[in-house]
């Protein structure tokens, strides 16, 4: 008997071993098809909710917390609304609108804390930071408002920039409000050297500058922005890119030396409020404060 298969029946199963090989590769196409469709339905999610959280609110009435809006010691600008890090007269100003809550925030400061710290330190760059509660009006919870006055009573201390640190380095997942409980904003003042004082505890428990907070943030709505964090070099925007490059610690100082060339750093270190004091926290003219991180 031979062993050879029929001409006939070699057709057949060559034909039906193809069709399978085609079902296979349709199937195969048709599930990346489906994963790409879920990729680019998760992206557009994630702009649709950061457009949520960055408008968020917007009819809240703003200022809504009782009392006067007290501004941090040191706070400067336009209704008192700024907090200061670096040289006073240095050549640049980056600017920065950021929310405690916000974990692209936190990302960003992980990622450029050391970059920003170095320029300032250098005098290349004063550091501008504002302060807004998109996720609060998103997510609901205190957390950006309670943790935004936390970090004005360090400002009224002069420990601003090392709590802004802090924070961020600690910052719990965006739906959890931990931040929204005082216990834990003074708990991490811990890690700050000085700054767990009576004075501080007795601030943030008090919401002492919740009103200046929430017109801080007002201030953000108004001012045309789509997100946090909000980065500006010298009024231009450069996060999450500068024209066609996209933003970087080696861009960023590659832009700080372009933007400053043939001027001098800066050299005037920005005052510091007496050690524990909070005196002139209302006084929007008050020195500058915040000493670099």
């Amino acid at each position: 008997m031979s062993d050879k298969i029929p001409e006939g029946n070699r057709s057949a199963r060559e034909r039906l071993a193809q069709q399978r090989e085609r079902e296979k590769g349709r199937e195969k196409r048709r599930r990346t098809l489906i994963v790409a469709s879920a990729v680019v339905g998760v992206l557009a999610l994630a702009a649709v909710v950061g457009l949520i959280a960055a408008n968020a609110g917007k009819d809240d009435g703003g200022d809504t917390a009782s009392g006067p809006a007290i501004a941090p010691s040191g706070a400067t600008g336009e209704a008192a609304l700024t907090l200061p890090v670096g040289a006073a007269d240095a050549p640049s100003t980056l600017t920065i609108w950021e929310d405690f809550r916000c974990p692209v925030c936190a990302q960003f400061e992980n990622a450029f804390r050391d970059t920003i710290k170095e320029l300032a330190d250098e005098g290349q760059v004063k550091v501008e930071y504002h302060l807004a509660t998109i996720i609060d009006g998103n997510l609901g919870g205190t957390g950006s408002l309670r943790a935004a006055n936390a970090a004005a009573c360090a400002q009224d201390d002069g420990k601003f920039a090392p709590y802004h640190d802090v924070l961020f380095s600690n910052q719990p997942p965006e739906p959890d409000d931990a931040f929204g409980k005082n216990s834990r904003l003074i708990e991490l003042a811990g890690k700050v050297e000085g700054l767990d004082t009576p004075g501080f505890r007795s601030c943030v428990e008090d919401g002492e500058h919740d009103s200046w907070v929430k017109k801080s943030d007002t201030a953000f709505r108004e001012g045309g922005f789509q997100g946090t964090p909000t980065v500006l070099l010298n009024g231009e925007s450069v996060f999450p890119s500068k024209g066609d490059e996209q933003i970087s610690p080696e861009n960023l100082k590659k832009w700080v030396a372009a933007a400053n060339k043939g001027k001098k750093p800066g050299t005037d270190a920005p005052a510091t409020p007496e050690e524990g004091s909070s005196e002139g926290a209302s006084d929007p003219a008050a020195p500058s404060s915040a000493p670099g991180s």
